[in-house]
């Protein structure tokens, strides 16, 4: 192998061949290295066929040392990375352009639970830990990790980090970046920094940590990450409550979190179309109710105490919500088994609208007490744009986070439905924008939303996020234009 073989313009990535791939495999294995077209082809597309793209190699590496040895070569060689959790994000930021010369770094082997402290209520996790099993660990001594999500059982902890990740729990312990204490990071020139401190209180200057949370792998590699632990609760209540309107179900929530404070740690808000889709596409979800109803809301009550009598709570809860006329019906988890029954059919709707055909999504976020105005703008103007097309609203209405999803009329032709995604989105998030919203709550920007950044962002903002950018990654190698577009130096100005 020689220099000549690697050579590549100045400031542009290196086309990936052969004589690159021995140097990465000398590196970590070549076992560790994925070239066949059937072992990379599952890290190229996303689970909803939005996003596909091409690789000649999945790097694997099983240590942070590893990381840093890869980052160093790819930085002095100018390879792209395109670092890879779970491959379960919905914005594209995880899968590689259509080159094949971007690199996937896949986090599947740095799966180690380095310690679990219980005193201290902290974990500290490798980026590839699935967050389910951290959620069993934190549970086998007694203590809680909040974050939940409906892909819980593939995703991964440094996707979580790098994506800011949301979920159900927001409403009581925040999303993913109020739940680190700290992280290590391999920097795009390889260097390692390690902030895995443990601490509560450490006010040291630039708190750096936030800086790689929800940066979508384009500032450097989460390896690990010091989390914290929480009490489990010695009781939860589940129930299902059905009201006519959104503006009834934002009374629930208003009354709901007036009787029960902090102990209010979940309020879903659900459609009956999307109901009607989990009942049936979803394994083991039946109709909860003996009528139908426009509106349903998954409330559930944690417990910390138990001079707190939960069930008797909630009960109150439905009644005055009942005798106030917010809700029409209700019904209460029996069980630990009907209450992951109920999680099951929130969780599942949005895997259900693949059965229905196309499906045009928004991720968006609007000030809690404005969600009924949003669905009363939202709603019958994607029903104007697409008459027959099928709005299934549903999600955090107890921190304002909406999944505006809009699936296509019956019998309508799905590639021609899809082909106003662009519209549709534009129309939704205008109406977003104009009530003071976000255009992406929890799932990133990715290449989905990157063009539409700028027009959201205040220009002296974006300005700042660009210089972060150049700052740590001058070459434009560390997942290229997602988040930002790329924006290269080329080497004579890096030396400047």
């Amino acid at each position: 192998m020689t220099e000549a073989s690697l050579s590549h313009p100045s400031g542009e990535p290196a086309k990936l061949d052969s004589a690159a791939i021995e140097q990465f495999e000398t590196l970590i294995g070549k076992q560790h290295c994925l070239t066949a077209p059937a072992d990379v082809d599952p890290y190229c597309h996303e689970w909803r066929d939005k996003f596909f793209g091409k690789t000649g190699l999945v790097l694997k590496p099983g240590s942070v040392d590893e990381v840093s040895a890869i980052m160093k070569l790819a930085h002095d060689q100018n390879f792209a990375i395109v670092p890879q959790g779970g491959n379960t994000g919905l914005v594209g930021a995880q899968t590689p352009d259509s080159s094949g010369d971007q690199i996937i770094l896949s986090m599947e082997r740095l799966d180690k639970i380095r310690s679990i402290d219980p005193g201290s209520n902290v974990a500290i996790v490798e980026a590839g830990v699935v967050l389910e099993r951290l959620q069993s660990a934190a549970e086998e001594v007694n203590r809680l990790f909040p974050l939940a999500l409906g892909a819980q059982g593939s995703c991964q902890i440094g996707g979580n980090l790098s994506t800011n990740a949301g979920g159900t729990s927001v409403l009581a312990y925040g999303n993913m970046r109020d739940m680190v204490l700290g992280v290590e990071v391999v920097l795009p020139d390889g260097r390692v920094m390690n902030c895995l401190r443990t601490l509560r209180k450490d006010n040291t200057g630039y708190d750096l940590k936030h800086l790689f949370i929800g940066a979508e792998g384009t500032l450097g590699i989460i390896t690990a990450a010091s989390l914290k632990l929480y009490p489990r609760p010695c009781d939860q209540q589940v129930a299902i409550f059905a009201a006519e309107s959104p503006e009834k179900a934002f009374a629930l929530f208003s009354l709901a979190r007036a009787h029960s404070g902090s102990m209010l740690t979940g309020f879903e808000l659900m459609p009956r179309m999307g109901v009607e889709f989990a009942i049936r596409h979803a394994s083991g979800v039946r109709d909860m109710m003996e009528s139908p109803y426009p509106w349903y809301c998954l409330v559930e009550l944690s417990i910390g105490s138990p001079a707190v009598d939960g069930r008797a709570l909630i009960e109150a809860i439905f009644e005055e919500a009942f005798e106030a006329g917010h809700v029409v019906d209700a019904v209460l988890a029996e069980s630990r088994q009907q209450a992951a029954d109920f999680w099951h059919l929130r969780h599942g709707m949005s895997e259900v609208q693949k059965h229905e055909g196309g499906s045009i999504k928004h991720d968006i976020s609007v000030p809690v007490s404005a969600i009924p105005a949003f669905l009363a703008r939202a709603i019958p103007a994607c029903e104007a744009a697409i008459p027959g097309c099928r709005p299934v609203p549903f999600g955090h209405m107890g921190d304002g986070n909406l999944h505006f999803n809009i699936s296509q009329p019956v019998g309508a032709d799905r590639e021609a439905f899809l082909a106003r995604w662009e519209e549709i989105n534009s129309m939704v998030h205008a109406i977003v924008i104009d009530m003071g919203g976000s255009i992406s709550a929890e799932h990133g920007i990715g290449t989905l939303k990157r063009d539409h950044l700028p027009e959201v962002k205040d220009p002296v903002e974006m300005d700042i996020m660009r210089q972060i950018k150049r700052l740590f990654d001058p070459k434009g190698l560390m997942n290229p234009d997602k988040l930002l577009k790329s924006d290269r130096l080329s080497d004579q100005d890096i030396k400047k």
